[in-house]
């Protein structure tokens, strides 16, 4: 695994091992050996995926204190437009987004810490987004900022967006608790 700090403070891009050959492929998609060595503290608590089609909007999603969590997330099917916005009212890159794509292709992976906001656009359709997180769901906990106010352009007319993704307050108006 190679690890590629990102602007945001904490974030990184994973570049994870796959192998090829006449039967399919092999991707490693964790190893808490290479985390550590790394520099990175993770403990895998849960893991889920989605399925979405093209031009889903799904995000920015997070789980508030106590009950936050960093996220490994990777595509293993389809492709991916990737979203991390760091929420952390202390950090010099607060309110600042970062993207990158994320695909069955090119075998990239976000390692994102605690206190950042995720979502992404399905670039593909059937499009699997996978997630293994450091804490247990909590729905008391879980919720989002509205994912046209973080300043980003994500490229699409019409998304397909859930009627709870829209539901959430902006960026301008989130009161971050991290």
């Amino acid at each position: 695994m190679k690890f590629e700090a990102l602007p945001l403070k904490g974030a990184y891009l994973v570049e994870l091992p796959a192998f090829a050959d006449d039967r399919g492929d092999f991707v490693k998609t964790f190893h808490a050996d290479n985390f550590q060595q790394a520099g990175i503290d993770f403990t895998l608590s849960e893991s889920y995926f989605s399925l979405s089609k093209k031009d889903v909007i799904r995000g920015m999603h997070f789980q508030t204190p106590p009950h936050q969590h960093s996220k490994v997330v990777f595509c293993p099917q389809g492709a991916i437009l990737d979203v991390i916005v760091d929420l952390r009212k202390d950090s010099a890159t607060y309110g600042q987004h970062y993207a990158h794509e994320l695909s069955k292709a090119n075998h990239l992976a976000y390692f994102i810490p605690e206190g950042f906001a995720h979502g992404f656009k399905s670039l593909t359709d059937d499009a699997i987004t996978y997630y293994l997180v450091s804490s247990v769901y909590s729905k008391d906990h879980d919720t989002g900022i509205l994912y046209s106010s973080i300043g980003y352009d994500w490229n699409v007319d019409s998304p397909i967006v859930s009627a709870r993704d829209m539901s959430f307050v902006g960026l301008g108006e989130f009161d971050s608790p991290f």
